[in-house]
């Protein structure tokens, strides 16, 4: 723990959220528990960096410099979520932001209709972590016993993202290619997305893994996977992934995401399952990208200069508000 560095952790109540009197209490509780630590660490007119709408309403009343909203997926579009009062929040934080930044073109149309200072900036990857997977290495075992070539997906295993019809397809109509999926499967998402797959020979279950973990599997990858569903989720994500992937050598295919209408390289896109095997059958053909391409694929989508950027970004935007009401 850095002595700079403080994480505060307010109690609330787990259950009953759809009730407005839990709801209300909650609030009052994380204000209440906010209020005190920001007295008792001497904190005066804090700089807020939020990533969610429902913030705004935890800050009335408190004295705050800049607000900055960082808006990195579209929350409102996945399956259980209050629609109307999470875009009714959104549009609060939105109005209130003296900064707000995103990760996707779609969302900074829709912010830009509510806040005329707004900043795209798509996600980024640790370089030196990833690039692990370029050096010379033993392969973990649940990986080294399955042949190639392998096509590698990692991430959480949600079925409103991962399109599990597109990857049976893939592996019917190859049954000579592996299909590796690492990652857990939210526990409250019905099993039968995922059932077929799971009995497919060519499709590969090896379950989640630690961060640290990730560049040995990288490693033994000849493609990184992006079989996202293409819906209004999906619409507005820029998938953390395609970094990570790029930064470890791996080439990329994906089905017909909005955020490749940027400068996506090292990539190939196809929607269908005969167009998303073209896709795959051309990074197989081009091979693992050399050091020298990952580092230029990645360019300055690290973290380090991500934070820069906008730290730069916050400080030379004046905070419109001294008290958030």
């Amino acid at each position: 723990m850095r002595a700079n560095l403080w994480v505060l952790s307010p109690a609330v109540i787990p259950w009953g959220r759809d009730h407005g009197a839990v709801r209300g209490l909650n609030r009052a509780m994380v204000r209440s528990s906010l209020v005190r630590f920001l007295k008792k660490a001497g904190f005066r007119s804090p700089e807020v960096w939020a990533y969610h709408p429902f913030v705004r309403d935890i800050l009335d009343g408190i004295e705050i410099g800049t607000l900055s909203y960082h808006c990195v997926d579209d929350i409102a579009a996945i399956p259980g979520v209050d629609v109307a009062r999470y875009e009714e929040a959104e549009t609060e934080i939105l109005k209130a932001s003296d900064v707000v930044f995103v990760t996707a073109p779609p969302l900074a149309a829709k912010a830009r209709k509510l806040n005329g200072n707004v900043h795209l900036v798509p996600n980024v990857v640790d370089p030196a972590h990833f690039a692990t997977a370029m050096a010379p290495g033993p392969l973990p075992d649940d990986l080294a016993r399955i042949p190639g070539p392998r096509l590698g997906f990692h991430g959480t295993l949600s079925a409103y993202k991962i399109d599990t019809d597109l990857l049976l397809g893939l592996a019917e109509r190859r049954p000579d290619w592996q299909i590796i999926l690492i990652g857990d499967e939210p526990p409250v998402q019905p099993g039968h997305h995922f059932a077929a797959l799971r009995r497919m020979a060519n499709v590969h279950f090896l379950g989640g893994k630690d961060y640290g973990d990730l560049p040995s599997y990288l490693r033994g990858m000849d493609v990184g996977l992006l079989p996202m569903r293409l819906n209004r989720y999906t619409a507005s994500m820029y998938p953390m992934k395609y970094h990570e992937y790029l930064a470890g050598g791996v080439p990329v295919a994906s089905t017909g995401l909005a955020f490749l209408q940027g400068d996506a390289t090292f990539l190939e896109a196809g929607d269908g399952v005969e167009g998303f095997a073209v896709a795959v059958e051309r990074q197989l053909r081009r091979g693992r990208l050399s050091a020298h391409e990952a580092a230029a694929a990645v360019g300055d989508n690290t973290w380090k200069r991500r934070q820069e950027t906008m730290l730069e970004i916050n400080a030379q935007t004046p905070a419109r508000r001294g008290v958030a009401s």
